[in-house]
């Protein structure tokens, strides 16, 4: 697969990780993204795809592309044969100043494009980009297309702040302290991380654990998970599997033999860091 990435200047940089480009034949036709606490923006120029948001609930069709909130559970994508799409990788309260509706209503229900910005708009935009001349002027057009899309959103600034260190210390920070150093009360700070980011500060927290436990797992090796649960602070390997199984759609047993079959598969696939082959 081609993947073409970039990373945006002012004022986007402090919104998003990086625009990309992607184009090609997937891995596998089914993949599980575990809960991430990123956001993500598809703007999708091939066959629809579709994504199950639970195991009780259809999958939904998204031929336009899809807009993702920091996810607390597993979601599956199911991609046609050949697949073409630009998307932003969106810091968690990275979305709110393009969504028009409170995150929390987003939160576990990936939505198309097309519901949020409405459906000329994302055609005019969908050919904008068919027809630009290579990847990099793709990007360039979706850049100009958010930066023309910004909006001021109250709150950002403490949910920023407050965010980045949770990222920073991979959600080991006690939100307490925290809401006390803002100077904020509990209601208002988790009022305002639904708003801008789907979720509540602690449960930003729990993903972002997982998500940086998982990343610091070298699955060429063999795993004590004992091991893994008390590292990422968990008081017993019990309650970890639980999590991870929400988390990941899958036990970390199951998950292992999955990530390993998917790096002996495909080494050193652009896909490789966090999408899995469907169980």
């Amino acid at each position: 697969m081609e993947y073409v990435s970039k990373v945006p200047g002012p004022p986007l940089d402090g919104l998003i990780e990086d625009l990309y480009y992607l184009e090609g034949a997937p891995p596998y036709a089914r993949l599980t993204l575990p809960a991430s606490p990123a956001a993500l923006l598809v703007v999708n120029l091939g066959p629809p795809f579709h994504i199950r948001a639970s195991t009780d609930v259809e999958p939904s069709e998204h031929a336009d592309g899809c807009i993702v909130t920091p996810s607390t559970r597993a979601l599956g994508f199911s991609y046609p044969a050949w697949t073409r799409s630009v998307g932003v990788h969106v810091k968690p309260w990275g979305l709110a100043p393009f969504v028009p509706m409170p995150a929390v209503e987003l939160c576990d229900r990936p939505v198309t494009v097309e519901q949020v910005w409405g459906r000329p708009a994302v055609a005019e935009l969908r050919d904008r980009l068919a027809t630009a001349d290579g990847p990099h002027e793709m990007l360039a057009l979706l850049e100009e297309e958010l930066i023309g899309r910004l909006c001021e959103t109250p709150g950002l600034g403490l949910v920023r702040h407050t965010s980045s260190i949770i990222m920073a210390t991979s959600g080991a920070a006690a939100i307490g302290d925290l809401r006390v150093a803002a100077a904020v009360s509990s209601t208002h700070l988790t009022q305002r991380f639904k708003e801008l980011v789907g979720v509540t500060p602690k449960r930003l927290a729990r993903t972002q654990r997982f998500a940086a436990t998982l990343l610091a797992i070298d699955f060429a090796q063999p795993i004590n998970w004992s091991d893994v649960a008390s590292g990422a602070g968990y008081f017993d390997q019990a309650h970890f599997g639980h999590d991870f199984r929400a988390f990941a759609g899958l036990t970390p047993t199951r998950y292992a033999e999955v990530r390993r079959r998917f790096l002996r598969e495909h080494p050193d696939h652009v896909l490789d860091s966090w999408p899995l082959p469907a169980d």
